[in-house]
């Protein structure tokens, strides 16, 4: 059982405004939003302090910086969430303590790749109650129920590898059916540079981030803004992401995108 990331209380106020808030009846708008995400935030450190998180995962953290990501997804209890590909987990681990008993992380695992990755999702449905495995083909991605969130980290330039027979804008059109209105698409990926479109995805693996904004948002999407908190100036976007020069500090981009509703 999900252990309480915060004492009821305060979990309760960071889902709404209720006359149990201690702005309530003070028409003070602000303040109470102002409550409320400080409670969010608090939320969120827990999940990152999770001790379930394996050591190198934790190590990553410098780089990878799971609070702005956190914060800028804008994930809260009670949010469902599809992680496509998750890996090992780094991102699942963090959206499952934040989300929290009343929310559902959907670990989805692409038919293609499901028998080498079934098995790491599996040890994340076996550690979190809340996370779920569904495999399927990204042409068609579906849940059992309308999602707040889909993300997709460092996997979107793979869909546009050959072999993995991917329609990428068949992919995004289902993204966005299996969003709710008003339901994000968050994207990170590595940077390519600008005029090389998805030239470069199995080369590099690196897409250009205005083509693949390009993409997102022929499929209804409206951009909904972008973080810095993974860019990398200093990466010249000429090298292959898993070169030892610059693995792990690439230049990356962190897209969100909004179902309109």
């Amino acid at each position: 059982m999900l252990k309480p990331l915060l004492a009821a209380a305060v979990i309760a106020v960071s889902l709404g405004a209720c006359a149990s808030e201690p702005w309530s009846g003070r028409g003070d708008r602000q303040a109470t939003r102002t409550y409320q995400a400080l409670a969010l935030a608090d939320i969120q450190r827990a999940a990152i302090a999770d001790p379930l998180r394996p050591a190198d995962e934790i190590a990553r953290d410098p780089l990878r910086h799971p609070d702005r990501m956190l914060a800028f997804a804008g994930v809260a209890p009670g949010w469902k969430i599809a992680d496509i590909r998750p890996g090992a987990g780094y991102f699942t681990r963090l959206f499952a303590r934040t989300v929290g008993e009343t929310g559902k992380v959907y670990a989805f695992v692409p038919n293609r790749t499901a028998e080498r990755e079934n098995g790491r999702a599996d040890a994340l449905v076996a550690a979190y109650p809340n996370v779920m495995r569904v495999n399927g083909d990204l042409n068609t991605l579906a849940f059992p129920e309308p999602l707040d969130a889909v993300f997709m980290s460092q996997e979107y330039h793979d869909f546009h590898i050959p072999a993995f027979n991917t329609d990428v804008a068949l992919m995004n059109r289902a993204v966005f059916a299996a969003l709710k209105p008003g339901g994000v698409f968050i994207v990170i990926d590595h940077a390519g540079r600008a005029g090389t479109g998805h030239s470069e995805v199995q080369t590099l693996h690196r897409i250009e981030g205005a083509a693949l904004r390009a993409e997102v948002e022929a499929a209804g999407f409206v951009f909904d803004g972008e973080s810095t908190a993974v860019a990398n100036p200093a990466d010249d976007r000429t090298t292959n992401v898993f070169d030892e020069a610059i693995r792990g500090r690439t230049d990356q981009f962190v897209y969100r995108f909004r179902k309109p509703g």
